[in-house]
This record gives C-alpha cells, structure tokens and sequence, in this order.
C-alpha cells in the first residue's frame, strides 16, 4: 500500500488504519497486542485511538485503550518510528461524568491537559495527530438528524481551541490537528480561523462513512477537498450490520453470536446502528453482494478503500483472523455496475444509521 500525506501535513498514512476502540472492552490487553504486531508486520503505520475508548464508554473502561497501546509500545521499543499515532480529545461529556465531571464545554485548559494524559498512557513524547472528538457546538451527530439553533450554550469558541492546539503544536507535543464527527461549517470555521490568525490547520476530519451512512457525500466532501482536508472514515462495517452476520437472525435473536457487538451491548443498539431500517439496508447490501460473488464484508470495505472521498479507512477488530480478513481485501474493486446497484439501493434507504 502506498502511503497518503493528510491534509496539507507532513503526515504519510497507509489507505488503511488499525482502529482500537475494542482493546480493554471486547479485547484484552494480550489480544490487542497480537493484533498490533499483526498490523505492524502487515505494513499498516497508522493507529488511532481516544482518550474515551474502550467503547461502549463507560467509567471501567475510559482512557483503557490508550494504557493498552502505551504498553505495547513500551515493549516493542522500535515500533514508534514505524507508526503515525492518532488520538482524541473527548468532546463535552454531558452524561458520561467521568470525562471531566461531565463538563458540557471542552475549553483549551481541558485541550491541554487532556493531551498530556494521552502522552502519558501512550507512554510516547508526540502525539502525530490529535483530534477533538466531537464538537462543542450542538450539532447533529451519534445519530442526530437535525440542527437546532436553540439548542443550548455554544462553549468554548473554536479559536480558543485552536490556540490550545496551536500550544501542543509549538511544544513539540503534537505534530498535526483534525477533527472528528464535524460539520462543513464547522471545518470551514477552523480553517478560516487557522489561516487568520497563523493557527494550526486541521488536516483531517474523522467522521462515519459506510454503506449506510454515505452523509459525507452530501456537502462535506466537497468541502474537505477544496480545504485540502482529508477524510478518515469510521465504521466502515457499521458495528458490523454490514458483514452480514445478523442478517438471518437479527440484533438478537436465537442463533446470533454473544459476543457480538450489537448483540453484547445495548447501548450500541440504542444508537444509529440499532435501527430497524438499518438491518434492513443492510440486508439488501449483503443479497447484493452475494449476488456478484462477494463477502457482505467484501463489498462494504471495497466501497471504502475505492472511494476518491476517502484517504484512510479504519478498520476496528477483535481478532487477529479479523485483520488479515479486512487487509486482504484491499486492493479488490467494484465494478460500474455494481456500483450503480449500491447508488439504487441507497437511492431507496438513504442512509439509515447516520
């Protein structure tokens, strides 16, 4: 795989990106190393990773995963030149009160001393890419569909943040900014005010793009590509609706896997992935593919890889045989028709679990 610089930084990144939400939750720390080795042997030098993680987020587990990378590290001393490390600083915590005494804003002196716990766990000098996880604005995200202009106070202001950001920067601390779960004004606002003002400019946005969620291609992608920002996509398996798996038996009915994401936790199910209309476009995704000789997961990684809109997927995984799975498929491509089947599903389904 050739590698794509992000944004205008001086970062270099694999088209494919080893994500860790599952270390410290459905991995433990023995696992998540065999599957970092696997990824590091594999050629893939892009990790990301949040300060919230393990998902589900719950008290037990926050910052988990970046101790479980921190360790490995630790222990493979010649890893980190190899690798560009991404974590997140977690946006207002509202109901999750362990994040900050559940603070509904995200000032610099949260930015600050946020990013030095994540150096810390991660047991590194520099983090190469440090994203806000999501807005303090109240925008339409996990699910949200709508915009409301009253809905409560606007927080910290994004030149604030970006001059905590811009402190990171000139202390050596982090090499690169972007975001994530963001709007186009909201990347149109930190590049404006980064260019004003000398700031850092962000250089990616990371935000859910799959199959059933295609709401990138709906005015941030032109966005992102006349900014010259790049797009990390998550969930490109939507909690895996789209590997197939519940297609027969549903979220949780007889016969579906324990362990399965949406199947172990409820709050998943509670979210975008839990929608009734969700499975059902994920069933027609997967008779699609069977069709034309594919995996369910074949056919939804091959969207992503292949898109002019994407520079970096990311894939998260329980296991070492899930990597190699998801790896072996780059390089596969879509045919124009089978493309034109994909837009006419989603012409009838929209995108149900954005």
């Amino acid at each position: 795989m050739k590698t794509i610089q992000l944004g205008q930084s001086d970062l270099h990144v694999t088209p494919i990106c080893l994500g860790t939400m599952t270390f410290g939750e459905q991995v433990d720390e023995a696992t998540a190393f065999d599957i970092l080795d696997r990824s590091l042997e594999r050629g893939v030098n892009f990790i990301d990773t949040a300060e919230m993680y393990a998902v589900p987020p719950r008290a037990e587990t926050f910052n988990a995963t970046e101790k479980i990378i921190g360790n490995w590290l630790g222990q493979r001393p010649g890893a980190r030149h190899k690798l560009v490390m991404a974590t997140k600083v977690a946006g207002p915590s509202r109901n999750m009160s362990w994040i900050r005494g559940g603070s509904p804003d995200l000032t610099g002196k949260d930015i600050l001393e946020a990013c030095d716990g994540s150096l810390r766990r991660l047991q590194t000098e520099v983090i190469d890419l440090y994203q806000i996880h999501w807005p303090v604005r109240s925008v339409p995200m996990f699910g949200g569909l709508y915009y409301h202009p009253a809905s409560g106070s606007e927080g910290t202001s994004i030149h604030a943040q970006l001059e905590a950001l811009n402190k990171l920067v000139q202390a050596g601390k982090v090499r690169a900014i972007g975001l994530s779960n963001e709007t186009p004004y909201g990347v149109h606002e930190f590049v404006r005010l980064a260019e004003q003002y000398g700031l850092p400019r962000v250089a990616t946005v990371q935000n859910g793009y799959s199959l059933l969620n295609r709401s990138v291609e709906n005015a941030l992608d032109e966005t992102m590509q006349r900014l010259h920002v790049s797009l990390l996509a998550y969930s490109p398996l939507s909690f895996g609706l789209l590997t197939g798996k519940y297609d027969a038996t549903g979220l949780t009915g007889p016969g579906t896997s324990p362990e399965a994401r949406l199947t172990k936790f409820e709050s998943s199910r509670k979210q975008r992935w839990g929608r009734p209309e969700a499975l059902a476009a994920a069933r027609r995704y997967s008779a699609l593919a069977r069709d034309h000789g594919m995996t369910p997961t074949q056919l939804a990684l091959a969207f992503c890889y292949t898109k002019w809109q994407v520079a970096s997927t990311i894939i998260g995984v329980t296991s070492v045989a899930q990597l190699d799975e998801n790896l072996a498929i780059w390089g596969t491509t879509l045919a124009p028709e089978l493309l034109q089947k994909i837009d006419a599903i989603r012409w009838e389904s929209r995108d149900p679990a954005m």
